[in-house]
C-alpha cells in the first residue's frame, strides 16, 4: 500500500555471486508483479569466505547505509524496550508493515517461517507497524492482528512515523536486512522475492557466524509448524491482477468516482447509480448518503450500496463501523466458499477494524461486485485485490 501510487513497487538491493566480492542487485518492478528469486546454486560470498584462489573474501562497506534506530516508538508488542544498540552481533530483518495492508499481510506467513528457522541462528525480526489510517494507531487492534496472524517475534508501533521517516520509507510492506556490524545490506519493497530474501539472511548469519568465530552453523533447517495460530501463505499471480488498489477518501482516490456527484471533500452527498451499461471498469459507484472524508467514505444513511467491476481472482475491503451487508457477484449472492468473511446467504458484518474479505474466485476474471449496505455510520476505505 502506497500513497504514491506505487502500492506494491517490488525492488530489491541484494548480495549476489561476484568472484572477488559484493555486487548491488537491483531488482525493481510494479508491486502487483511477483520479483524474480535467484536461483537455488548461486553463491553469495560473504566475509571470512575462502574464494577459488585460496584467499579469504573482504566486503568494502563503504557502499553500504548504516541502519538507523528505532524512533519514538509509542508502543512495545512481544518485546520489552529494545534499540538498534541492543541488537548488536545480530542479523535484524526490519519489516514496515500496517496490519490492514493485503500486501504485508500475504508476506506475514515468510516472515513468521523465518522466525521459526532462524531465530536460534542469530536472526531478529522487527516490525515497525506504521499506520497508514487512524484506526490502525489503536494499540488494542495491533495487539489483536498480532494474535491473529500468529506473529511471536517484536513489533513496534510507530505511530507519528518517525522511524518511517529515519528509514526515508513511503512504502507498505518494506523490508531492510541489516548485518551485524549494523550496515543495511538488503531492502526489498513491496511483496515476493521471498527465495531471494532468504539466501541473504543465511548469507548474512553465515557472514555473522564467521566474525564470532562460530563453526559449523546449520543453516539447513526446516520450518516449525504452528497449526491453526498461522496464516495460511496465499498463492497470487500478479501479473493477472487487472484492478488496482482503490481508495474511497478524497485525499488517498487515484481516480475519480463513477457518479456525476464526484468527490466533495467533507460534504455529506447523495449518491444516485447510473445505469448498468454505464458502470466502468475498476471504478467505485455508490448509492445513497455518503459523507465525504479525507481518507474514507461514511454512510449517512441507513441504506446503501456500491459497485465495483473488477479484474482479479479476490476482492477484499478496509472497513470500520457497525453495519449488516449483502453481497452479489454478477447477480448472484456469494456462498461461503467464495469468501473468508461472508456467509453462505451473501451476508457479513462488520465486527473489527479490519481488513474483509468479500470474494475469493478458483480463477482470476472480471466481475461485478455488489454490496448492499444497511447500518448508519459504516466506513470504507479501500479495495483491494489478490
Amino acid at each position: 500500500m502506497n500513497r504514491d501510487n506505487i502500492s506494491a513497487v517490488v525492488m530489491a538491493i541484494a548480495v549476489v555471486s561476484v568472484i572477488a566480492g559484493f555486487a548491488i542487485y537491483f531488482n525493481t518492478q510494479e508491486s502487483n508483479i511477483s520479483s524474480k528469486s535467484t536461483s537455488s546454486d548461486e553463491f553469495i560470498p560473504i566475509t571470512g569466505q575462502i574464494d577459488e584462489n585460496g584467499k579469504e573474501i573482504n566486503i568494502d562497506k563503504s557502499q553500504f547505509k548504516k541502519a538507523k534506530n528505532f524512533t519514538k516508538i509509542s508502543e512495545y508488542i512481544n518485546t520489552k524496550p529494545i534499540s538498534l544498540d541492543d541488537l548488536k552481533d545480530k542479523v535484524v530483518l526490519v519489516d514496515f508493515w500496517t496490519y490492514s495492508c493485503i500486501n504485508c499481510i500475504r508476506t506475514i506467513p515468510h516472515l513468521n517461517e523465518w522466525y521459526d528457522k532462524y531465530s536460534d541462528k542469530g536472526l531478529v525480526i522487527v516490525g515497525i507497524h506504521t499506520p497508514e489510517f487512524d484506526f490502525e494507531k489503536d494499540s488494542n487492534n495491533v495487539k489483536s492482528a498480532v494474535q491473529k496472524f500468529g506473529i511471536k517475534y517484536p513489533v513496534l508501533q510507530d505511530n507519528d512515523k518517525e522511524t518511517w521517516d529515519e528509514y526515508d520509507n513511503r512504502y507498505w510492506p518494506r523490508k531492510y536486512l541489516v548485518d551485524d556490524e549494523g550496515y543495511i545490506r538488503y531492502d526489498h519493497i513491496g511483496e515476493g522475492a521471498y527465495n531471494e530474501t532468504e539466501k541473504v539472511i543465511q548469507a548474512l548469519l553465515s557472514e555473522r557466524a564467521s566474525h564470532l568465530g562460530i563453526k559449523n552453523i546449520n543453516l539447513n533447517v526446516s520450518q516449525n509448524s504452528e497449526g491453526d495460530s498461522r496464516l495460511e501463505s496465499q498463492d497470487v499471480n500478479f501479473s493477472q491482477i487487472q484492478s488496482p488498489e482503490l481508495y474511497f477518501g478524497y485525499e488517498f482516490a487515484r481516480a475519480p468516482l463513477g457518479n456525476i456527484e464526484g468527490f466533495n471533500p467533507n460534504q455529506s452527498v447523495f449518491y444516485n447509480l447510473p445505469a448498468n451499461s454505464e458502470i466502468k471498469p475498476n471504478i467505485i459507484y455508490l448509492e445513497g448518503k455518503w459523507k465525504n472524508n479525507p481518507d474514507n467514505m461514511e454512510l449517512q444513511s441507513n441504506n446503501a450500496s456500491i459497485i465495483l467491476k473488477y479484474n482479479s481472482k479476490s476482492v477484499n475491503i478496509v472497513a470500520v463501523g457497525k453495519g449488516n451487508f449483502t453481497v452479489t457477484q454478477d447477480g448472484k449472492l456469494i456462498t461461503n466458499d467464495l469468501s473468508k468473511d461472508t456467509s453462505n446467504d451473501g451476508k457479513f458484518v462488520i465486527d473489527e477494524q479490519r481488513l474483509y474479505n468479500l470474494v475469493t474466485n478458483k480463477d482470476y476474471g472480471e466481475h461485478t461486485i455488489e454490496i448492499d449496505v444497511k447500518g448508519e455510520g459504516f466506513q470504507i476505505y479501500t479495495f483491494t485485490f489478490g
